[in-house]
């Protein structure tokens, strides 16, 4: 198996998951709502995204 693989999907299902879990609108949320669920919601989607982007570089890097 690739070595980029498992860190690119742990971030599709985790950004997935979040934005599954969350209202349609999300960007209108969080500006409306300064709380803690926007502030966790926001933090989720950046963790998701963040191995997705470094499991892309990994595979990308490892051809």
């Amino acid at each position: 198996m690739r070595k980029g693989i498992l860190p690119a999907m742990l971030g599709i299902a985790v950004t997935g998951a979040t934005i599954a879990m969350t209202d349609i609108d999300i960007t209108k949320r969080i500006m409306h709502h300064k709380g803690r669920e926007a502030m966790l919601t926001s933090g989720l989607i950046g963790f998701g995204l963040a191995h997705v982007v470094l499991g892309g570089l990994d595979l990308i890097n490892n051809r």
